[in-house]
């Protein structure tokens, strides 16, 4: 695979000698958490910045998944990598990648994703520990923003597969927020309808518990472009009700 070098990136990573996954595997740098180890390997994240712009790049190795399409492992960068492109080509608001590349040294497979940064965006789990703080107007925006965004990625066929709150990234504008997600490397294709929407929406309103049937509506209506009083609305909120229930509490 070739690597994936984003060409409006080329020019600043290259001043700083980082233009190449050998260099950006050599960098050292202080990771921003624990490894995640298992797998047979480990996969890492650390923190980089360029001349005021923030990166997160990630390393791993032989941290592999198995898939359809690769039965005997790959990275799950990998993966992760072809769903970040897939949602730029669809237009669906998401994190975006600046590098991607592997490699194979004695037997150890390696892989690099290099992300921009989500500075001055906030994750919806921490606008939901501080939402007894924000005005009526901000709460309805934000559900509008995330219902928003829970429709234009069914709309393009896709399920996020952990729409959590720690997954959805707002930034407040004169208009409103504005929303994208991260971590995709369990997107898949919608496949089943009504079913597949509903256990992709669930987990979000599960992990919100400051949310009650009003702002659930107001998250429905986004979702669904409908009147807050619609039947439709009664419908998928018992739909997701239930759902939760059985799931049990966050």
């Amino acid at each position: 695979m070739t690597d994936f070098l984003a060409a409006e990136d080329r020019a600043l990573l290259e001043r700083h000698g980082l233009g190449t996954f050998e260099a950006l595997w050599a960098k050292q740098l202080d990771a921003v958490d624990e490894p995640n180890t298992g797998r047979g390997g480990w996969s890492s994240v650390f923190r980089l910045d360029l001349e005021g712009h923030g990166y997160y790049l990630k390393r791993q190795s032989n941290y592999l998944t198995r898939t359809l399409r690769a039965p005997f492992g790959e990275p799950s960068f990998a993966r992760e990598f072809r769903n970040i492109s897939r949602y730029r080509k669809m237009g669906i608001p998401a994190l975006e990648a600046v590098f991607y590349g592997e490699r194979k040294v004695n037997g150890e497979v390696r892989a690099i994703l290099l992300t921009r940064a989500l500075d001055g965006w906030d994750d919806l789990d921490s606008l939901l520990q501080r939402w007894a703080q924000l005005s009526p107007e901000q709460h309805s925006e934000i559900l509008k923003a995330s219902g928003e965004l829970a429709r234009q990625l069914h709309a393009a066929r896709q399920v996020h597969g952990c729409f959590y709150p720690k997954h959805i990234f707002m930034r407040a504008t004169g208009n409103g927020y504005q929303a994208q997600l991260i971590d995709l490397e369990k997107t898949r294709p919608l496949l089943y309808g009504q079913r597949d929407r509903i256990k992709d929406l669930e987990p979000l309103t599960r992990r919100a518990p400051e949310w009650g049937e009003s702002q659930l509506r107001q998250l429905l209506a986004a979702y669904l472009d409908q009147p807050q009083d619609s039947s439709l609305i009664d419908s998928w909120l018992q739909r997701l009700t239930a759902r939760r229930s059985q799931k049990g509490p966050r």
